[in-house]
């Protein structure tokens, strides 16, 4: 989701008269996720995660492989792994007439189910858990509609962060891709056109630069944009608002974007903020291995570099651990940075920072502030305990509080929220690798670059118990306001070091 500022008693009846009598008596319900059981007890089909049995190992692929042989080994074992389980259970849905979809990010398929199914499916030994897939309506996280504001040339937030300083310095981006998943994008608006790995200069080809999440098998509802969409389109606004923070420029007044250099690839996960774990896990599956835009002819070879990602996956929307882990995982074991909102809230409560991707050791989680330094009041803050870990989140802070950028009708518009906070912080790591083609799928390299350059604020004194909020790094900022000069200078230097070693070497 993007954040916005008695039916169990029918259950055994319904279930009853929906199963045959050999599986009446099986003990299939132990696999099957209470809130799915509760839902199905009214008798409609259910929309459901089919996790399979067997688990990845990706500590067997080899860290030391530069970045297109690793994601092309990721990938390669996450099809591998358990795939004879989902080809029994596709086999099985197919011969009955049930579209599904395979995620083998995850291990899993999705698909709509009715409670006789339903029963069938989790008898049969392939399959380990059966998860919920249903979409929740939530607000998008922001925490205001766009307001009109007039260009500023470069906008206050990409100066804040000083990214026009490490432009005088050549690195604007050049030669990195980021993949994108939000509500859609307006590929052609002329802030974020250019960079649009499709786009050649004359013509647009969607094929392996754009995906749509919403399948029409599972959103039956009305999209201003349709579904399975073909060509890139954002039914929100809030998609395009955050593409345009990582590297918008019309070549003109507006300059919105921290790495107007880049290029970038879209996925849409949400239904016009409808979102699911199946449209989640899909846009994470294709820019592992980007397909044409039917999903067919994966190529691990044109992943990108980064992720943004301005959406969380609450409690309601059903996104549960075990999926979400296996994916960040494996986008993490690709070489892939992954850059994630803190989410919207309250500032003065410990232990905000409670959904995924947020929570994840494997993502880079990102808070906002204003211009001026100060935390947004919205902005959730960590620690992360709601898995036991007590994990430092977020990792940074950047501007994220009355950010312009791109809008999807064309023009221009403000938003606040961590969403838009994120970008900034992408953008920053795509001038991090612009710098140092070195750093491009070592992970830890650029994490720990924008951690260490980043500024420390004052924070205000809310003590959480884990991480003392007068020192850095802290449960507030993390290790402080992301600082796009000091990265990039930091990522020049370690290259000269490289090259000088190198040339030393006998």
């Amino acid at each position: 989701m993007i954040d916005r500022p008695s039916v169990r008693h029918g259950l055994a009846a319904a279930l009853a008269v929906a199963l045959s009598p050999p599986l009446a008596g099986a003990d299939w319900r132990a696999k099957v996720a209470p809130d799915v059981l509760e839902a199905a007890a009214g008798g409609a089909a259910v929309d459901v995660l089919l996790v399979a049995r067997g688990k990845p190992a990706l500590y067997l692929i080899d860290a030391r492989l530069p970045k297109t042989a690793r994601g092309a080994a990721v990938v390669a074992h996450l099809r591998a792994t358990g795939a004879v389980e989902r080809a029994g259970m596709l086999d099985a849905l197919a011969a009955r007439g049930v579209s599904a979809r395979e995620l083998w990010i995850a291990n899993a398929i999705s698909a709509r189910l009715d409670v006789a199914l339903l029963a069938e499916v989790a008898t049969r030994p392939e399959v380990l858990r059966i998860e919920s897939d249903r979409a929740f309506r939530a607000g998008l996280p922001r925490t205001e509609a766009f307001q009109p504001a007039a260009p500023k040339a470069v906008e206050p937030n990409i100066v804040r962060v000083r990214a026009p300083e490490a432009w005088a310095l050549g690195v604007r981006g050049q030669g990195v891709v980021v993949g994108a998943q939000d509500t859609g994008y307006r590929w052609d608006h002329l802030a974020v056109r250019a960079g649009y790995r499709g786009w050649n200069g004359s013509s647009a080809s969607h094929d392996y630069h754009w995906f749509d999440g919403v399948r029409s098998e599972i959103n039956a509802g009305v999209n201003p944009c349709g579904v399975a969409i073909s060509v890139p389109c954002d039914d929100d606004n809030h998609g395009t608002h955050t593409l345009g923070t990582v590297l918008g420029d019309d070549g003109g007044a507006n300059q919105v974007g921290v790495a107007p250099g880049a290029r970038w690839i879209g996925c849409r996960n949400m239904d016009s903020g409808d979102g699911r774990p199946s449209t989640y896990l899909a846009c994470f599956q294709f820019f592992l291995a980007p397909t044409t835009v039917d999903g067919a002819n994966p190529d691990s070879s044109r992943a990108p570099d980064i992720i943004t990602n301005s959406w969380g996956c609450p409690a309601s929307e059903q996104c549960t651990l075990e999926s979400f882990d296996a994916a960040l995982a494996a986008v993490r074991a690709a070489g892939i940075v992954n850059v994630v909102a803190a989410g919207n809230g309250s500032s003065g409560t410990c232990s905000g920072i409670a959904v995924p991707p947020a929570t994840s050791p494997d993502v880079f989680t990102v808070g906002s502030t204003t211009n001026s330094d100060v935390l947004s009041f919205f902005s959730l803050i960590g620690p992360v305990t709601v898995d036991g870990s007590n994990r430092l989140k977020p990792d940074l802070v950047a501007p994220g509080s009355s950010v312009r950028s791109a809008l999807a009708n064309g023009g221009y518009g403000s938003m606040s929220g961590t969403s838009m906070a994120t970008p900034n912080v992408a953008g920053v790591a795509a001038l991090v690798i612009s710098a140092n083609s070195a750093l491009r799928g070592d992970v830890d390299a650029v994490e720990r670059i924008l951690r260490e350059t980043a500024l420390p604020m004052s924070p205000p004194g809310l003590d959480c118990g884990v991480f003392p909020a007068t020192a850095y790094p802290n449960h507030i900022h993390g290790w402080g306001r992301v600082d796009a000069l000091a990265a990039v200078q930091r990522a020049l230097a370690e290259a000269s070091m490289f090259r000088d070693g190198f040339e030393a070497a006998p």
